[in-house]
Protein backbone atom coordinates (compact mmCIF):
# COMPACT_ATOMS: atom_id res chain seq x y z
CA UNK A 1 0.00 0.00 0.00
CA UNK A 2 2.53 2.63 0.68
CA UNK A 3 4.25 2.28 -2.47
CA UNK A 4 1.14 2.48 -4.24
CA UNK A 5 1.23 6.00 -2.29
CA UNK A 6 4.69 6.91 -3.00
CA UNK A 7 4.20 5.63 -7.14
CA UNK A 8 1.18 8.12 -7.08
CA UNK A 9 2.80 11.11 -5.91
CA UNK A 10 5.86 10.65 -7.00
CA UNK A 11 4.11 10.64 -11.36
CA UNK A 12 1.67 13.61 -9.71
CA UNK A 13 5.22 15.22 -8.61
CA UNK A 14 7.34 14.69 -12.10
CA UNK A 15 4.42 15.31 -14.61
CA UNK A 16 3.76 18.85 -12.91
CA UNK A 17 0.57 18.42 -11.85
CA UNK A 18 1.87 18.81 -8.08
CA UNK A 19 4.23 22.12 -8.62
CA UNK A 20 7.34 23.03 -6.74
CA UNK A 21 6.88 24.59 -3.08
CA UNK A 22 3.35 23.48 -3.15
CA UNK A 23 2.30 22.30 0.44
CA UNK A 24 1.63 18.90 0.96
CA UNK A 25 -1.38 17.25 3.29
CA UNK A 26 -0.23 16.23 6.98
CA UNK A 27 0.31 12.47 7.34
CA UNK A 28 -2.73 12.83 9.49
CA UNK A 29 -5.03 14.13 7.20
CA UNK A 30 -4.35 11.73 4.17
CA UNK A 31 -4.20 8.26 6.23
CA UNK A 32 -8.17 9.71 6.87
CA UNK A 33 -8.78 10.83 3.70
CA UNK A 34 -7.88 7.56 2.32
CA UNK A 35 -8.74 5.19 5.27
CA UNK A 36 -5.33 3.37 5.46
CA UNK A 37 -2.60 3.89 9.02
CA UNK A 38 -1.07 6.52 9.28
CA UNK A 39 1.95 4.91 9.25
CA UNK A 40 1.61 3.39 5.61
CA UNK A 41 1.69 6.97 4.52
CA UNK A 42 4.73 8.04 7.20
CA UNK A 43 6.36 5.50 4.83
CA UNK A 44 5.54 6.95 1.17
CA UNK A 45 6.56 10.22 2.62
CA UNK A 46 9.81 9.12 4.28
CA UNK A 47 10.83 7.31 0.61
CA UNK A 48 9.89 10.97 -1.04
CA UNK A 49 11.83 12.23 1.11
CA UNK A 50 14.56 9.87 0.78
CA UNK A 51 14.66 10.30 -3.11
CA UNK A 52 14.71 13.93 -3.26
CA UNK A 53 10.83 14.47 -4.15
CA UNK A 54 9.59 16.40 -1.19
CA UNK A 55 11.40 18.61 1.39
CA UNK A 56 10.48 18.85 5.49
CA UNK A 57 10.56 22.34 6.64
CA UNK A 58 10.52 22.50 10.46
CA UNK A 59 7.29 24.17 11.67
CA UNK A 60 5.51 24.75 8.65
CA UNK A 61 5.48 21.15 6.88
CA UNK A 62 6.12 18.95 3.78
CA UNK A 63 6.30 20.87 0.65
CA UNK A 64 6.94 19.55 -2.98
CA UNK A 65 10.74 20.35 -3.47
CA UNK A 66 11.32 22.88 -5.64
CA UNK A 67 13.97 21.86 -7.84
CA UNK A 68 13.91 18.30 -8.98
CA UNK A 69 17.32 16.28 -10.63
CA UNK A 70 17.31 16.24 -14.00
CA UNK A 71 16.82 12.61 -13.96
CA UNK A 72 13.74 12.75 -11.67
CA UNK A 73 12.15 14.99 -14.81
CA UNK A 74 11.55 12.05 -16.98
CA UNK A 75 8.65 10.35 -16.95
CA UNK A 76 9.03 6.50 -16.80
CA UNK A 77 5.79 4.52 -18.22
CA UNK A 78 4.44 2.66 -14.49
CA UNK A 79 4.10 -0.86 -16.75
CA UNK A 80 5.50 -2.31 -20.59
CA UNK A 81 1.79 -2.05 -21.94
CA UNK A 82 1.70 0.32 -24.95
CA UNK A 83 -0.45 2.94 -24.81
CA UNK A 84 -3.54 3.31 -27.48
CA UNK A 85 -4.15 6.33 -29.03
CA UNK A 86 -7.23 7.90 -27.96
CA UNK A 87 -10.28 8.66 -30.87
CA UNK A 88 -9.99 12.65 -31.46
CA UNK A 89 -13.17 14.33 -30.16
CA UNK A 90 -15.85 14.95 -32.03
CA UNK A 91 -16.38 18.76 -31.96
CA UNK A 92 -20.08 20.69 -32.97
CA UNK A 93 -20.09 22.91 -35.63
CA UNK A 94 -20.60 25.81 -33.27
CA UNK A 95 -17.27 24.72 -32.09
CA UNK A 96 -15.18 24.17 -35.16
CA UNK A 97 -16.43 27.72 -36.43
CA UNK A 98 -14.10 29.06 -33.21
CA UNK A 99 -11.28 28.51 -35.13
CA UNK A 100 -9.06 31.74 -33.84
CA UNK A 101 -7.94 32.64 -30.37
CA UNK A 102 -8.68 36.36 -29.37
CA UNK A 103 -5.18 38.09 -28.03
CA UNK A 104 -4.29 41.51 -26.78
CA UNK A 105 -0.62 42.15 -28.32
CA UNK A 106 1.73 41.97 -26.03
CA UNK A 107 3.08 45.54 -25.09
CA UNK A 108 6.51 45.42 -26.39
CA UNK A 109 9.39 47.03 -24.14
CA UNK A 110 10.08 50.99 -24.67
CA UNK A 111 7.24 51.34 -27.05
CA UNK A 112 4.21 53.42 -27.47
CA UNK A 113 1.13 51.07 -27.96
CA UNK A 114 -1.87 52.54 -29.74
CA UNK A 115 -3.40 49.52 -30.43
CA UNK A 116 -5.68 50.01 -27.22
CA UNK A 117 -8.50 51.61 -26.65
CA UNK A 118 -9.09 51.38 -22.82
CA UNK A 119 -10.60 53.48 -19.92
CA UNK A 120 -7.44 55.09 -18.25
CA UNK A 121 -7.40 52.84 -15.11
CA UNK A 122 -5.45 55.62 -13.30
CA UNK A 123 -7.55 58.20 -13.63
CA UNK A 124 -10.53 56.17 -12.27
CA UNK A 125 -12.07 56.77 -8.59
CA UNK A 126 -10.78 53.60 -6.85
CA UNK A 127 -11.07 54.96 -3.38
CA UNK A 128 -14.65 55.57 -3.64
CA UNK A 129 -14.99 52.77 -5.51
CA UNK A 130 -13.29 50.58 -2.84
CA UNK A 131 -15.82 52.51 -0.07
CA UNK A 132 -18.65 51.47 -1.82
CA UNK A 133 -18.01 47.63 -2.12
CA UNK A 134 -16.95 47.92 1.91
CA UNK A 135 -20.45 49.72 2.33
CA UNK A 136 -22.09 46.85 0.57
CA UNK A 137 -20.39 44.06 1.79
CA UNK A 138 -20.83 45.67 5.51
CA UNK A 139 -24.40 46.00 4.95
CA UNK A 140 -24.91 42.48 3.20
CA UNK A 141 -26.41 39.56 5.05
CA UNK A 142 -26.12 35.41 4.61
CA UNK A 143 -29.43 35.68 1.71
CA UNK A 144 -26.66 37.85 0.06
CA UNK A 145 -24.43 35.06 -0.68
CA UNK A 146 -27.08 33.15 -2.20
CA UNK A 147 -28.93 32.71 -5.95
CA UNK A 148 -30.17 36.34 -6.57
CA UNK A 149 -34.44 35.82 -6.96
CA UNK A 150 -34.06 35.95 -10.53
CA UNK A 151 -31.88 36.37 -13.68
CA UNK A 152 -32.63 39.96 -14.78
CA UNK A 153 -30.40 41.73 -12.49
CA UNK A 154 -30.92 43.40 -8.94
CA UNK A 155 -33.96 45.71 -8.98
CA UNK A 156 -32.16 48.70 -7.59
CA UNK A 157 -29.66 48.22 -10.38
CA UNK A 158 -32.35 48.28 -13.16
CA UNK A 159 -33.93 51.09 -11.80
CA UNK A 160 -30.43 53.09 -11.90
CA UNK A 161 -29.42 52.14 -15.63
CA UNK A 162 -33.08 52.91 -16.60
CA UNK A 163 -32.97 56.19 -15.42
CA UNK A 164 -29.31 56.64 -16.44
CA UNK A 165 -30.45 55.56 -19.91
CA UNK A 166 -33.41 58.09 -20.26
CA UNK A 167 -31.36 61.07 -19.33
CA UNK A 168 -28.53 60.29 -20.88
CA UNK A 169 -29.50 58.71 -23.99
CA UNK A 170 -32.86 59.27 -24.71
CA UNK A 171 -34.15 55.77 -24.33
CA UNK A 172 -37.50 54.77 -23.24
CA UNK A 173 -37.78 51.50 -21.27
CA UNK A 174 -38.81 50.57 -17.88
CA UNK A 175 -36.73 48.51 -15.38
CA UNK A 176 -38.75 45.70 -16.61
CA UNK A 177 -36.80 45.95 -19.91
CA UNK A 178 -33.47 45.66 -18.73
CA UNK A 179 -31.71 42.31 -18.36
CA UNK A 180 -28.03 42.66 -16.78
CA UNK A 181 -25.43 40.84 -18.56
CA UNK A 182 -21.76 40.28 -17.80
CA UNK A 183 -20.39 43.47 -20.45
CA UNK A 184 -21.92 43.83 -23.75
CA UNK A 185 -20.37 41.06 -25.75
CA UNK A 186 -22.61 38.28 -23.68
CA UNK A 187 -25.73 40.38 -24.75
CA UNK A 188 -24.26 40.06 -28.03
CA UNK A 189 -23.96 36.51 -28.28
CA UNK A 190 -27.86 36.64 -26.66
CA UNK A 191 -28.78 38.37 -29.54
CA UNK A 192 -27.86 35.93 -31.82
CA UNK A 193 -28.73 32.79 -30.19
CA UNK A 194 -32.16 33.94 -29.74
CA UNK A 195 -33.03 36.53 -32.63
CA UNK A 196 -31.85 34.28 -35.35
CA UNK A 197 -30.84 30.55 -36.78
CA UNK A 198 -28.14 29.69 -38.11
CA UNK A 199 -27.98 29.96 -42.09
CA UNK A 200 -29.99 32.91 -41.56
CA UNK A 201 -28.70 36.39 -42.89
CA UNK A 202 -27.97 39.27 -41.23
CA UNK A 203 -26.85 42.71 -42.36
CA UNK A 204 -23.22 43.86 -40.70
CA UNK A 205 -21.47 46.89 -40.89
CA UNK A 206 -18.39 46.74 -43.30
CA UNK A 207 -16.26 48.02 -41.31
CA UNK A 208 -17.17 46.42 -38.47
CA UNK A 209 -16.62 45.44 -34.75
CA UNK A 210 -14.77 42.15 -34.71
CA UNK A 211 -15.92 40.74 -31.27
CA UNK A 212 -19.49 40.93 -32.34
CA UNK A 213 -18.62 39.20 -35.95
CA UNK A 214 -16.80 36.44 -34.52
CA UNK A 215 -20.01 35.72 -32.55
CA UNK A 216 -22.47 35.64 -35.19
CA UNK A 217 -20.26 33.25 -37.31
CA UNK A 218 -20.06 31.15 -34.37
CA UNK A 219 -23.59 30.72 -34.17
CA UNK A 220 -23.84 30.36 -37.96
CA UNK A 221 -25.28 33.51 -39.00
CA UNK A 222 -24.74 34.58 -42.68
CA UNK A 223 -23.21 38.50 -42.73
CA UNK A 224 -23.82 40.55 -45.55
CA UNK A 225 -21.85 43.70 -45.54
CA UNK A 226 -22.77 47.20 -46.15
CA UNK A 227 -20.56 50.26 -46.47
CA UNK A 228 -20.32 52.90 -44.23
CA UNK A 229 -20.34 56.13 -45.48
CA UNK A 230 -20.01 59.97 -43.52
CA UNK A 231 -23.74 59.59 -42.45
CA UNK A 232 -23.50 55.70 -41.14
CA UNK A 233 -24.86 52.56 -42.94
CA UNK A 234 -25.71 52.85 -46.39
CA UNK A 235 -29.34 51.75 -46.40
CA UNK A 236 -29.47 50.48 -50.00
CA UNK A 237 -26.51 47.88 -49.06
CA UNK A 238 -29.10 45.99 -45.88
CA UNK A 239 -30.11 42.55 -47.15
CA UNK A 240 -33.93 42.78 -48.03
CA UNK A 241 -34.35 39.13 -46.61
CA UNK A 242 -32.05 39.99 -43.16
CA UNK A 243 -33.28 38.69 -39.98
CA UNK A 244 -30.91 41.24 -37.95
CA UNK A 245 -29.19 44.23 -38.84
CA UNK A 246 -26.26 45.51 -36.38
CA UNK A 247 -25.38 48.90 -36.13
CA UNK A 248 -22.86 50.86 -34.24
CA UNK A 249 -24.80 54.54 -34.43
CA UNK A 250 -23.02 57.13 -32.24
CA UNK A 251 -19.69 56.22 -32.52
CA UNK A 252 -19.57 53.63 -35.34
CA UNK A 253 -16.86 51.12 -34.89
CA UNK A 254 -13.98 51.07 -36.02
CA UNK A 255 -14.64 54.49 -38.52
CA UNK A 256 -15.88 56.46 -35.56
CA UNK A 257 -18.72 57.65 -38.09
CA UNK A 258 -21.98 59.09 -36.45
CA UNK A 259 -24.81 58.14 -37.73
CA UNK A 260 -26.86 61.26 -39.29
CA UNK A 261 -31.14 62.04 -38.00
CA UNK A 262 -31.87 61.52 -41.27
CA UNK A 263 -29.98 58.31 -41.70
CA UNK A 264 -31.26 57.03 -38.35
CA UNK A 265 -34.96 57.68 -39.60
CA UNK A 266 -34.20 55.65 -42.63
CA UNK A 267 -32.70 52.65 -41.16
CA UNK A 268 -36.12 52.94 -38.72
CA UNK A 269 -38.11 53.53 -41.78
CA UNK A 270 -36.53 49.96 -43.46
CA UNK A 271 -36.75 47.47 -40.58
CA UNK A 272 -40.48 48.46 -40.24
CA UNK A 273 -40.83 47.47 -43.78
CA UNK A 274 -39.08 44.43 -43.25
CA UNK A 275 -39.36 43.35 -39.71
CA UNK A 276 -35.93 43.20 -39.19
CA UNK A 277 -34.75 43.14 -35.34
CA UNK A 278 -32.41 46.19 -35.52
CA UNK A 279 -29.58 45.56 -32.59
CA UNK A 280 -27.98 48.75 -31.32
CA UNK A 281 -24.77 48.87 -30.03
CA UNK A 282 -23.57 51.35 -27.83
CA UNK A 283 -20.91 50.88 -26.77
CA UNK A 284 -18.73 53.93 -25.49
CA UNK A 285 -21.26 56.85 -26.63
CA UNK A 286 -20.78 58.47 -23.13
CA UNK A 287 -17.18 60.43 -24.95
CA UNK A 288 -18.79 62.70 -27.31
CA UNK A 289 -16.26 65.71 -28.00
CA UNK A 290 -17.85 68.33 -29.51
CA UNK A 291 -22.35 68.93 -30.34
CA UNK A 292 -24.76 67.36 -28.44
CA UNK A 293 -25.38 63.32 -28.49
CA UNK A 294 -27.65 62.10 -30.86
CA UNK A 295 -30.52 59.96 -29.51
CA UNK A 296 -30.84 56.67 -29.54
CA UNK A 297 -32.03 54.16 -32.35
CA UNK A 298 -33.89 52.69 -29.35
CA UNK A 299 -35.80 56.06 -28.42
CA UNK A 300 -36.69 57.00 -32.26
CA UNK A 301 -37.70 53.89 -32.69
CA UNK A 302 -41.04 53.35 -31.52
CA UNK A 303 -42.89 50.40 -32.57
CA UNK A 304 -39.62 49.55 -34.50
CA UNK A 305 -38.09 46.10 -32.43
CA UNK A 306 -34.81 47.60 -31.74
CA UNK A 307 -32.28 45.94 -28.69
CA UNK A 308 -29.98 47.89 -27.18
CA UNK A 309 -26.83 47.20 -25.78
CA UNK A 310 -24.68 49.04 -23.27
CA UNK A 311 -21.55 48.09 -21.07
CA UNK A 312 -19.88 50.15 -17.95
CA UNK A 313 -16.77 48.45 -18.74
CA UNK A 314 -15.25 51.02 -21.23
CA UNK A 315 -16.82 54.12 -18.99
CA UNK A 316 -15.65 52.69 -15.69
CA UNK A 317 -12.91 50.39 -16.08
CA UNK A 318 -12.91 46.70 -18.03
CA UNK A 319 -12.17 43.78 -15.71
CA UNK A 320 -15.92 45.47 -14.52
CA UNK A 321 -17.77 42.84 -16.42
CA UNK A 322 -21.24 44.39 -16.16
CA UNK A 323 -23.92 45.25 -18.84
CA UNK A 324 -26.92 45.29 -20.27
CA UNK A 325 -29.60 45.21 -22.59
CA UNK A 326 -32.62 46.82 -23.39
CA UNK A 327 -35.30 44.54 -25.03
CA UNK A 328 -38.93 45.11 -26.38
CA UNK A 329 -41.60 43.75 -23.73
CA UNK A 330 -41.79 40.72 -25.79
CA UNK A 331 -38.44 39.65 -25.62
CA UNK A 332 -37.91 39.98 -21.59
CA UNK A 333 -39.11 36.59 -20.73
CA UNK A 334 -36.46 34.88 -23.20
CA UNK A 335 -33.64 36.76 -22.37
CA UNK A 336 -33.80 36.16 -18.74
CA UNK A 337 -34.26 32.40 -19.35
CA UNK A 338 -30.66 32.40 -21.65
CA UNK A 339 -29.32 34.74 -18.99
CA UNK A 340 -29.92 32.21 -16.37
CA UNK A 341 -29.00 29.20 -18.66
CA UNK A 342 -25.45 31.24 -19.21
CA UNK A 343 -24.87 31.91 -15.61
CA UNK A 344 -27.69 32.12 -13.36
CA UNK A 345 -26.98 35.98 -12.96
CA UNK A 346 -24.23 38.69 -12.92
CA UNK A 347 -22.23 38.87 -9.87
CA UNK A 348 -24.47 40.54 -7.20
CA UNK A 349 -21.87 42.60 -5.04
CA UNK A 350 -20.81 44.46 -8.01
CA UNK A 351 -24.54 44.89 -9.46
CA UNK A 352 -25.18 46.62 -5.52
CA UNK A 353 -22.56 48.63 -5.50
CA UNK A 354 -22.78 49.91 -9.41
CA UNK A 355 -26.36 50.51 -8.25
CA UNK A 356 -24.71 52.74 -5.63
CA UNK A 357 -22.25 54.82 -8.00
CA UNK A 358 -25.09 55.57 -10.30
CA UNK A 359 -27.73 56.58 -7.43
CA UNK A 360 -25.04 59.38 -5.73
CA UNK A 361 -24.50 60.82 -9.34
CA UNK A 362 -20.49 59.61 -9.09
CA UNK A 363 -20.71 57.69 -12.73
CA UNK A 364 -21.73 61.07 -14.83
CA UNK A 365 -19.61 63.00 -12.69
CA UNK A 366 -16.39 60.52 -13.82
CA UNK A 367 -17.50 60.54 -17.42
CA UNK A 368 -17.14 64.59 -17.41
CA UNK A 369 -14.22 64.39 -16.03
CA UNK A 370 -13.10 61.92 -18.43
CA UNK A 371 -14.87 63.44 -21.56
CA UNK A 372 -12.53 66.05 -20.69
CA UNK A 373 -9.61 64.91 -20.35
CA UNK A 374 -9.91 62.44 -23.51
CA UNK A 375 -10.94 65.11 -25.82
CA UNK A 376 -7.94 66.69 -25.24
CA UNK A 377 -6.08 63.88 -25.93
CA UNK A 378 -7.82 62.65 -28.80
CA UNK A 379 -6.83 66.41 -30.04
CA UNK A 380 -3.61 66.32 -29.39
CA UNK A 381 -3.22 63.10 -31.27
CA UNK A 382 -4.77 64.82 -34.17
CA UNK A 383 -2.94 68.12 -34.12
CA UNK A 384 0.52 65.76 -34.33
CA UNK A 385 -0.78 63.48 -36.92
CA UNK A 386 -1.84 66.91 -39.15
CA UNK A 387 1.77 68.25 -38.08
CA UNK A 388 3.76 65.44 -39.10
CA UNK A 389 1.84 64.01 -42.14
CA UNK A 390 0.22 67.01 -43.29
CA UNK A 391 -2.05 66.29 -46.49
CA UNK A 392 -0.56 62.57 -46.21
CA UNK A 393 -3.38 61.82 -43.65
CA UNK A 394 -7.46 61.52 -43.59
CA UNK A 395 -8.84 61.23 -40.37
CA UNK A 396 -12.34 59.79 -39.93
CA UNK A 397 -14.90 60.08 -37.79
CA UNK A 398 -16.37 62.40 -35.17
CA UNK A 399 -14.66 64.15 -32.48
CA UNK A 400 -16.00 60.86 -29.87
CA UNK A 401 -14.73 57.38 -28.45
CA UNK A 402 -11.59 56.42 -27.61
CA UNK A 403 -9.97 56.09 -30.58
CA UNK A 404 -9.85 57.35 -34.38
CA UNK A 405 -9.31 55.58 -37.31
CA UNK A 406 -6.85 57.04 -39.92
CA UNK A 407 -5.77 56.66 -43.73
CA UNK A 408 -2.57 57.28 -44.82
CA UNK A 409 -0.66 58.00 -48.21
CA UNK A 410 2.29 56.11 -46.85
CA UNK A 411 3.03 52.63 -47.92
CA UNK A 412 5.70 52.15 -45.53
CA UNK A 413 4.25 53.09 -42.42
CA UNK A 414 3.85 49.84 -40.91
CA UNK A 415 6.98 48.83 -41.42
CA UNK A 416 8.26 51.83 -39.93
CA UNK A 417 6.46 51.52 -37.04
CA UNK A 418 8.07 48.60 -36.20
CA UNK A 419 11.45 49.79 -36.40
CA UNK A 420 10.40 52.87 -34.24
CA UNK A 421 8.87 50.73 -31.53
CA UNK A 422 4.89 52.04 -31.77
CA UNK A 423 2.32 49.02 -31.78
CA UNK A 424 -0.54 49.69 -34.32
CA UNK A 425 -3.51 48.05 -35.53
CA UNK A 426 -4.39 47.98 -39.38
CA UNK A 427 -7.72 48.88 -39.54
CA UNK A 428 -7.56 45.70 -42.46
CA UNK A 429 -8.74 42.39 -40.17
CA UNK A 430 -12.22 44.97 -39.55
CA UNK A 431 -13.20 44.53 -43.08
CA UNK A 432 -15.42 41.02 -44.03
CA UNK A 433 -12.93 41.09 -46.84
CA UNK A 434 -10.07 42.44 -45.38
CA UNK A 435 -8.18 44.60 -47.72
CA UNK A 436 -5.25 46.73 -47.26
CA UNK A 437 -5.85 50.28 -47.35
CA UNK A 438 -3.21 51.44 -45.22
CA UNK A 439 -6.08 52.41 -42.76
CA UNK A 440 -4.85 51.92 -39.22
CA UNK A 441 -6.62 52.68 -35.72
CA UNK A 442 -5.51 54.62 -32.85
CA UNK A 443 -6.54 54.52 -29.63
CA UNK A 444 -5.75 57.55 -27.40
CA UNK A 445 -7.81 57.44 -23.90
CA UNK A 446 -4.73 55.48 -22.21
CA UNK A 447 -2.09 57.38 -23.02
CA UNK A 448 -0.56 60.85 -21.90
CA UNK A 449 -0.21 63.68 -24.36
CA UNK A 450 3.64 63.34 -23.99
CA UNK A 451 3.51 59.66 -25.20
CA UNK A 452 0.93 60.43 -28.27
CA UNK A 453 3.00 63.34 -29.22
CA UNK A 454 6.29 60.93 -29.28
CA UNK A 455 4.27 58.15 -30.90
CA UNK A 456 3.51 60.22 -34.19
CA UNK A 457 6.58 61.72 -34.56
CA UNK A 458 8.24 58.47 -34.19
CA UNK A 459 6.04 57.30 -36.77
CA UNK A 460 6.98 60.19 -39.27
CA UNK A 461 10.91 59.54 -38.73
Amino acid sequence: MHLQIYAAWREGIVEGRFRGGERMPSTRELSKSMGVSRGTVSQAYEQLLAEGYLQSKRGAGTFVCEELPDELRQVKPSNGIATVAAKPIRLSSYAQRLDRDFQYPPQSPGSINFSRWVPDADEFPLRVWRTLMLRVLRQSTAASLNYARDSQGLDILRAEVAAYLSRSRAVRCTADQIIIVNGSQQALDFCARLLAESGDCVSFENPGYPGTRRIFTACGLVLQPARVDTEGIVIGDLHPQARLVYVTPSHQFPTGVAMSMSRRLQLLEWARTTGTVIVEDDYDSEYRYSGPPLPALQGLGGDVPVVYCGTFSKVMFPSLRIGYVVVPSSLVGPFKRAKWIADRHTPLLEQAALAEFLREGLLERHIRRMRKLYGKRRQVLVDALHKHFAERVQIYGEAAGMHLMARFEDNDLAARAARHKVQLVSASDYYLQAEDRNEYLFGFSSLGERSLREGIKRLAR
